[in-house]
Order: C-alpha cells, then sequence, then structure tokens
C-alpha cells in the first residue's frame, strides 16, 4: 500500500514538474502592431517586461522548455531583428526579441479553439505610429462645390490569430472575406461619386471597437462588415444581412454616455453629432436620436443590399434581421452586417472559395449600396448635387473606365448592349481611355 502511494506521489510530482514545451511561433504583423503567438502544449505562466539601449522585449516562461526553431521565423515587415531563446533557473525558459524601434508590449493566453491549441499572444504596439497606414488626418473627399465622395468602410472580419469559421474542406472565414471585401472595396472605387476603405488589408487582426474606429477616423457615410456564417450541421445556407437591434441600441447609449472619451470621438464625426457641454438627460435624448436614425438608414440599405443578393444566391431570411453586434453599434454611422453564406455548408464553402462567386457577392452589394443612396444620397455629395439638380433624373449611374477595361465588357456588366451605351453617351466608336467617365442607362 505504502509503495502504491509513493508511486502516485511521484508520479503527480513529475507532472507537476515536467516542463510546458513551446511548439512553434507564428507572427501577425499589423499596421499598428505585431502580434507574437507562441503554441503552449499546455497553459504556461509568464512574464512579460521591455528593456532599452537596445530596445528588446523579454518574455519569461516558468517551467518550459523548447521544441521548435525560432530561427526559420518569417520577421518581415516587424519590428523584430532577432529571436533568441535559453534556459533560465534551471526549468524556466527565457524569449528575449530584439527590437527595430520601442514598442509597448501587450499580454494574454488563450485556451484552444477549432484550429489551434494553448497559446500565449504577445502584442507589440506601435504608439509611435512609424509603422502605422493610418492617415494623419480623416478621410476628406468634399471640394468647394459641395460635390464630395460618400465614404464607404469595408470591413473583413476575424483576421491573423482569429481564423474565424472553418468550413468541412479547411477554407478559412478570415481569408474568403478579406478576398470579397477587397473587391467590393475595388467596386465601390469604380464608381463616381464613392470612396472606399478598408479596416484591414492584409491577414491581421483588428479589435472588434477598432473597427467602428476606424470608420469614425474615416468620415464614414457607411459601414459594411463582410462575414461568412457557420452552424454546427452542415445543413444550414444563404446570405443574411444585419442591422443593429433596439436592445443593442439601449445598452451602447448607456456605454457611450458613460465614457468621456466616446464624447470626444462623437464631436466633428460622420453624423456631426457634438454631446459637448450638454447635460446627462438632454445628452441621452441627442445620442437615442442619433442612433434611431443611424439604425433606419441601416435597416434601409440593408434591405437594399439583402435584395440584390437575393438576385444572386439564396438568402437565409427574407428580411433584414437585427442583433447586438460590436461593429455594428457606431450611434453616428449607418452599418450592416453581411454574412456571405455558411461556410460550414459543402456547397456554400466551395462557392465562397471560388472568385466568381465572391464577385458575384461583392456586385450585388455594390448595387444594393447604390441603390440606396441613389434614393437618399447624403447632404453635400456628389450624388446629392445631381439629384438636387435633376441630372440623370436618378435614372443613371456613371462608371469610371479603368485599364483593361472594353466598352463591350462595361455592357456585359450592366446587363446592355455596346450600341445603347454609344448612343447614351454621344460616342462615335467604341474606344474608351482609362480614367473616362460614361453614363450607364438604368436596366
Amino acid at each position: 500500500m505504502k509503495i502504491a502511494l509513493f508511486l502516485l506521489l511521484a508520479l503527480a510530482a513529475s507532472a507537476v514538474n515536467a516542463a510546458t514545451k513551446i511548439e512553434g511561433l507564428r507572427i501577425w504583423p499589423a499596421p499598428d502592431h505585431t502580434r507574437l503567438v507562441l503554441d503552449t502544449e499546455g497553459a504556461v505562466d509568464h512574464n512579460v517586461f521591455s528593456l532599452s539601449g537596445p530596445s528588446r522585449l523579454v518574455i519569461d516562461l516558468k517551467n518550459a522548455s523548447m521544441t521548435t526553431d525560432f530561427s526559420k521565423v518569417d520577421l518581415s515587415g516587424s519590428p523584430i531583428q532577432r529571436i533568441r531563446s535559453a534556459p533560465r533557473n534551471g526549468t524556466d525558459l527565457r524569449v528575449v526579441l530584439d527590437l527595430k524601434t520601442d514598442i509597448k508590449p501587450r499580454s494574454f493566453v488563450l485556451e484552444p479553439n477549432q484550429q489551434y491549441g494553448h497559446r500565449l499572444v504577445v502584442d507589440l504596439i506601435d504608439e509611435a505610429g512609424s509603422r502605422s497606414e493610418k492617415e494623419a488626418s480623416p478621410t476628406v473627399t468634399q471640394n468647394s462645390a459641395g460635390k464630395r465622395d460618400i465614404v464607404i468602410v469595408v470591413d473583413a472580419g476575424h483576421g491573423g490569430e482569429d481564423p474565424g469559421a472553418i468550413g468541412p474542406r479547411g477554407t478559412r472565414e478570415k481569408d474568403v472575406v478579406l478576398k470579397m471585401a477587397k473587391t467590393l472595396a475595388e467596386l465601390i472605387n469604380k464608381q463616381p461619386g464613392y470612396t472606399a476603405k478598408l479596416t484591414r488589408t492584409g491577414d491581421y487582426y483588428i479589435g472588434l471597437r477598432n473597427r467602428t474606429i476606424l470608420a469614425r477616423k474615416h468620415n464614414a457615410d457607411l459601414f459594411v462588415s463582410v462575414h461568412a456564417d457557420a452552424f454546427r450541421t452542415p445543413q444550414p445556407s444563404g446570405a443574411s444581412v444585419f442591422a443593429l437591434s433596439q436592445r443593442g441600441a439601449t445598452s451602447e447609449t448607456a456605454r457611450w454616455l458613460a465614457q468621456s472619451e466616446n464624447r470626444s470621438d462623437l464631436i466633428g464625426g460622420a453624423g456631426g453629432l457634438s454631446l459637448e457641454g450638454r447635460d446627462e438627460m438632454l445628452a441621452g435624448v441627442l445620442l437615442d436620436l442619433s442612433m434611431t436614425a443611424s439604425i433606419n438608414a441601416s435597416l434601409g440599405v440593408g434591405s437594399s443590399v439583402l435584395g440584390k443578393l437575393g438576385g444572386v444566391a439564396k438568402l437565409h431570411k427574407p428580411g433584414v434581421e437585427q442583433a447586438a453586434f460590436a461593429v455594428l453599434k457606431s450611434p453616428d454611422i449607418p452599418s450592416i452586417l453581411v454574412e456571405a453564406g455558411f461556410i460550414s455548408n459543402p456547397k456554400e464553402e466551395k462557392n465562397l472559395a471560388s472568385e466568381w462567386y465572391r464577385e458575384k457577392l461583392a456586385r450585388a452589394m455594390m448595387g444594393g449600396i447604390s441603390d440606396y443612396f441613389r434614393r437618399s444620397p447624403p447632404p453635400g455629395t456628389l450624388l446629392a448635387w445631381q439629384k438636387e439638380n435633376g441630372r440623370d433624373g436618378g435614372r443613371v449611374s456613371h462608371y469610371r473606365i479603368q485599364s483593361g477595361d472594353t466598352l463591350s465588357g462595361v455592357a456585359r456588366e450592366n446587363q446592355t448592349t455596346v450600341s445603347e451605351l454609344m448612343r447614351f453617351n454621344e460616342m462615335n466608336d467604341d474606344r474608351v481611355m482609362v480614367g473616362q467617365t460614361i453614363r450607364i442607362p438604368s436596366s
């Protein structure tokens, strides 16, 4: 009995003292930070601190050992020059990052998910903005004639360490929606009177709140977040469009009123809403009015987008749904979330992985956005000026010729004929030049 008890205690002590293996390392460079992820065999205690002269970041891991080679990690695009590691205190591991510049570290651990096991995440935050792609000033698309562009911020969901949903064939949501978001942004930028901005341009993660902050920095007239849905069974299918729910709006109003930085964010924002100098009751009323107007506009543009999506794909629900998604909670910017389909459905996964299908969905989204803003253009925009002055009577759209375009290709994409385009634009032949804007008759 004593021998058995001794063996059990010995095994328990061995399990406690067994070093946690560091099995891999990944780096995700983003414009304003770099995320370093250590794959660990199990949960690990750690400590992170910075050193200067030269700049270094030290990561101490308790009771840990190495089973991977850091020298093979691609450091391009990151502030890291070199990664070193060595045992410490007999059982611990010290990892040192030699840095090109000073950074602010932030670390946390993540539990296993569908794709990865235990992880230690260290964010290297670029406070100086030396690597950031963010603009020094807000997006300005206004001219003296009051014909500014409509600004649409297109948000590709997930990214970096967050793959989003994963289809049965391994297709990752983050990859599909980034490609679709880029296609949609290109279509928007081709339309005269529109400017598109992307929240992320590569495979990195942006916090949900930061996505709406980016929209505000760009003075967005519309925020469109692109996702691909998933369910625990493969049967559900179809595209969906979401706007913010009233319940989500109520909780968000309280949050914005409670945080002073939110008030300052709203001053001079896209909707011109200002809470500065207002008492609590009046501020609450103003914010409720702004939130209600944004939700109504979101439902309007969402309905228009859903109608166009229904012409090219199956719909999961016949109407715009409402939910308390964090990325939709901007009180002064109409915001919609488009679920392009169920990546958990084998057929839709295959479709979403194909360029032709993603482009078809992006064109449908663009069509819905264009139809909505032709009916309800924001004041001071080119589209508002055209509507007020009776130009085209809201019955035509415009297209800016891009490199590689032909008149026959433009006609085919807009379901018209070359002869009709030539007649409508008073053209003597079918030659077009890059940068030329032509008028497209409505179908």
